[in-house]
């Protein structure tokens, strides 16, 4: 069969897109588009890639492509994925979804009505330790999870004062949108997403604000969001996110499940991108820790998981649908910090 057709629209993460698609023997970038022209050379010469644009419109006006990624601020998300499904692309979507879970349905609507596919880029339910734990999970080795912790602070990672990320109208939210809905996904992926109940929630900008009004930059979201979440089940979920927090750590990700038949954590090693996942079990009257294995070798990127599912007509592992339930906790979590008290996820 010819390889499918892609076109990448925004070139920061969107390089990370490029790299994950070539991994596929069946799947070529073709065409790649960012309001930045240089960028747009530089990248074209790096991955030679001669179709290059200015502007998302041009590449969503071309005829012959099969899928689509969208890498650009959150605000775009919704239109420019409702606009390729509409023209017969498949899209692959940054995270988080959309704006709000109401963008976030639109979304969902069209790729059903244009019987595209639609998927979200969860990346982090694609390392090694991430696929481990959830087969052990799914075959049981937890029971019944009752209490889950999810966290990614940074000691000082703010994304750039003045740029897109720190801009409400553009980002829809801080720390919170930004690498929460990454450790919120993930928690609500190994506990099979229960059905939500109510949060309870609040954010601050405790440490970003003044430096902010020093440098006459705007910025107008969180650095530091924390959240309980209750779920119909009983279960809760505590969520702790931040950009900036005095820790002794640069970069802290840890996801921890415990069940009635064991517990489990998904953590990064301090102040790294690399990841162990361990399982904690009684046996007999013992306790025992069992870590999990860190490099299994079929594990591939989530572009080419996107690829194989339209390939093999499958479903995608990690569709629109339950990109619709985190961003739901979002926008709870988001409202309830406004309003300062509890509210009903609905």
């Amino acid at each position: 069969m010819d390889k499918l057709k892609i076109g990448v629209i925004g070139l920061g993460i969107g390089k990370t897109h490029i790299r994950g698609y070539r991994e596929h023997p069946q799947a070529e970038v073709v065409a790649i588009a960012d309001l930045n022209a240089n960028r747009v050379e530089e990248v074209g010469r790096e991955y030679n890639i001669k179709r290059r644009y200015t502007s998302a419109e041009e590449l969503l006006g071309q005829d012959d492509l099969d899928i689509v990624s969208i890498c650009t601020p959150n605000k775009f998300h919704m239109q420019q994925s409702v606009t390729a499904l509409g023209r017969g692309m498949h899209v692959l979507c940054e995270k988080p979804i959309g704006m709000n879970a109401d963008e976030a349905r639109q979304m969902i609507e069209a790729s059903r009505s244009c019987d595209r596919r639609l998927m979200i880029n969860f990346s982090y339910r694609f390392n090694p330790q991430a696929i481990a734990l959830k087969k052990r999970v799914d075959d049981g080795a937890l029971g019944g999870v009752y209490f889950a912790r999810t966290v990614w602070h940074r000691r000082r990672g703010v994304p750039g004062f003045g740029g897109w990320f720190g801009r409400k109208s553009l980002s829809g939210g801080g720390a919170l949108i930004d690498l929460g809905v990454h450790r919120l996904d993930m928690a609500l992926w190994l506990m099979d997403f229960p059905e939500p109940e109510w949060v309870i929630a609040n954010t601050w900008d405790a440490l970003t604000a003044p430096v902010a009004e020093q440098i006459e930059k705007t910025f107008d979201v969180e650095d530091f969001a924390a959240a309980t979440i209750r779920f119909n089940n009983g279960t809760m979920l505590t969520v702790e996110i931040s950009w900036a927090a005095n820790i002794e750590h640069y970069e802290l990700m840890e996801t921890r499940l415990y069940g009635t038949h064991g517990g489990l954590v998904h953590r990064n090693i301090p102040d790294k991108y690399e990841y162990e996942a361990e399982l904690f079990f009684e046996q007999d009257g013992d306790q025992y820790d069992q870590k999990l294995s860190s490099t299994p070798d079929d594990v591939k990127s989530s572009m080419y998981y996107f690829v194989e599912s339209i390939i093999e007509n499958k479903e995608t592992p990690a569709p629109a649908e339950e990109a619709l339930q985190v961003q739901k906790l979002l926008d709870a979590i988001y409202l309830s910090a406004e309003k300062g008290e509890p509210v009903r996820v609905s």
